[in-house]
């Protein structure tokens, strides 16, 4: 494995955790993730919402909180 591709799968790491562990997420993400919590279910909607590994994702895409410097970040 070359050395900047070690950095690029490290950055990628930094950013999932930064997206898992941020707190700002919009009233509908919190309604679903709640559901889903309650309901003791990791899919949600016929698939619209699901957790995996921790993220949240909604129609098969990673869910990026409403962080401005997260989301830069990422761009």
């Amino acid at each position: 494995m070359e050395k900047g591709q070690l950095l690029i799968e490290k950055a990628e790491e930094d950013i999932m955790e930064k997206i898992k562990k941020s707190k700002a997420r919009d009233d509908k993400v919190i309604k679903a993730v709640e559901e889903m919590k309650k309901a003791g279910v990791k899919v949600l909607r016929n698939n619209e919402w699901q957790i995996e590994e921790g993220l949240v994702l909604r129609e098969e895409k990673i869910y990026v909180p409403k962080d401005e410097k997260l989301q830069l970040e990422i761009i």
